[in-house]
C-alpha cells in the first residue's frame, strides 16, 4: 500500500484488515468513505516492516522494551487516583510510549500534560467531536494531504490567508479542527511512529486577520504542540507568508523552546526550499508538486471523521476526575 491513504478497494471491516481492533469505541466497521474509485480511511492496521524498523531505530521499540514499558506505565497510572484512563488497552498505552521513546515515566508525564491541557482549555475540549465542528471543515481551510510524505508522515495544511474568513470561522474553530485531525492521526500506528508535518499557507494574509491572533492564543498553540500532543511534530512549514506575518510570529516566538523553534521553517514562495523537506510527488501543483491523485476537501474529510464520532466520545470519557478539575479551576482563579 505504500504511503497512500487514498486507496482502491471496498468498504473495509476489521476482519478484512485481519488486524485486532485498535480503537477505544465499539465501532464495528472501519471508518472509510468511497471517493470515485478510491477509499479514504484511517490507517489503523499494524506497522509495515519498514515502519517497524523505523520504530526500532528511532523509538527503541523492540519486543523486550514494549512489554516492560507497558507494564511500568500501567503501574504508574494505577497509582494515580485522579486519572481515569483505559488501563487494559495496550494499544492506547503505546500511543503515549511511542512519542516518548518507550520511557514509561516520560509517557506518564505526557499523559498528565495531555489531560491537564484539556482541563485548562475545557471551553475548547468539552464535548469536542466532528459532528459539533462542521463549519470549519466546510470552510475548506484545513485538510490533510492524500499521501504521506517520503518518511511516512501525515501532512496537515492550514490555509489562513485569503481562504480564511474570520467572521465565518473563528481561530478557536480552526484550533478545534486541528485537534480533531491530530487526534485521528494518533489512532494510526504509522503516524504514531513517523509523526506529522504541518504547512501553514499564509497567502493573502491581511492586517485585519493578524488582529485575530493574541498572546493567549499563541501560548495555547505552543503549549499544545510542545507538551500536550502525543504525536511527533517533525516540522512546521510557513509558506507564501507576506511581511505582516512577522507580527503574528512575534506573538508565538517567546513561548517556543529550541527544539520546536528549530522545526519552524520559513519558505515564502521558494518552492525549491519547500522541496528540501517534501518530495514533490506528494505535493499538489499549488506547491510546485505533481501529486497524481486529487486533493481531499475539508468536507470530504468531515464526512470520514463524522463516522468516528463514537470514537471521539470514547476519547472524551477519559481524563482527570471532576475533583481534580474543580481544584485546578479554583487555583486558576486565585
Amino acid at each position: 500500500m505504500g504511503h497512500d491513504i487514498y486507496n482502491y478497494g471496498d468498504r473495509l471491516s476489521w476482519e478484512k484488515l485481519g488486524e485486532r481492533k485498535t480503537l477505544l469505541s465499539d465501532i464495528d466497521e472501519l471508518p472509510n468513505i468511497i471517493i470515485g474509485d478510491r477509499v479514504l480511511r484511517l490507517e489503523v492496521e499494524d506497522l509495515s516492516p519498514e515502519m517497524k524498523e523505523v520504530a526500532r531505530k528511532e523509538l527503541r521499540e523492540n519486543p523486550d522494551n514494549i512489554q516492560a514499558a507497558i507494564e511500568e506505565l500501567r503501574a504508574l497510572l494505577q497509582e494515580d487516583e485522579e486519572l481515569t484512563v483505559p488501563l487494559d488497552n495496550d494499544t492506547w498505552l503505546i500511543r503515549f510510549l511511542r512519542p516518548t521513546k518507550f520511557y514509561p515515566e516520560s509517557a506518564y508525564k505526557l499523559i498528565q500534560n495531555y489531560y491537564a491541557f484539556k482541563i485548562k482549555h475545557n471551553d475548547v475540549y468539552d464535548g469536542l467531536k466532528p459532528s459539533t465542528e462542521r463549519n470549519v471543515f466546510e470552510q475548506n481551510i484545513l485538510t490533510v494531504l492524500p499521501e504521506r510524505d517520503q518518511d511516512g508522515r501525515r501532512v496537515l495544511i492550514l490555509e489562513l490567508g485569503k481562504k480564511w474568513k474570520p467572521k465565518k470561522c473563528s481561530l478557536d474553530e480552526v484550533f478545534k479542527g486541528a485537534v480533531l485531525f491530530l487526534e485521528a492521526a494518533m489512532m494510526e500506528p504509522a503516524s504514531q511512529v513517523a509523526g506529522a508535518q504541518v504547512i501553514f499557507d499564509m497567502d493573502g494574509l491581511t492586517l485585519q486577520q493578524t488582529w485575530q491572533f493574541t498572546p493567549p492564543f499563541a501560548k495555547r498553540i505552543v503549549d499544545w504542540l510542545q507538551d500536550s500532543v502525543p504525536l511527533r511534530i517533525k516540522g512546521i512549514h510557513i509558506v507564501n507568508q507576506p511581511y505582516i506575518f512577522n507580527m503574528v510570529f512575534a506573538l508565538f516566538k517567546p513561548f517556543l523552546r529550541e527544539k520546536l523553534r528549530s522545526r519552524v521553517i520559513f519558505h515564502g514562495t521558494d518552492r525549491e526550499s519547500l522541496h528540501k523537506y517534501f518530495n514533490p510527488k506528494m505535493l499538489p501543483d499549488t506547491y510546485g508538486g505533481n501529486l497524481h491523485v486529487p486533493t481531499i476537501s475539508g468536507s470530504q474529510w468531515y464526512e470520514l471523521l463524522l463516522l468516528c464520532d463514537k470514537e471521539y466520545d470514547a476519547i472524551n470519557a477519559y481524563g482527570y476526575r471532576k475533583r481534580k478539575a474543580e481544584k485546578d479551576a479554583k487555583s486558576k482563579k486565585k
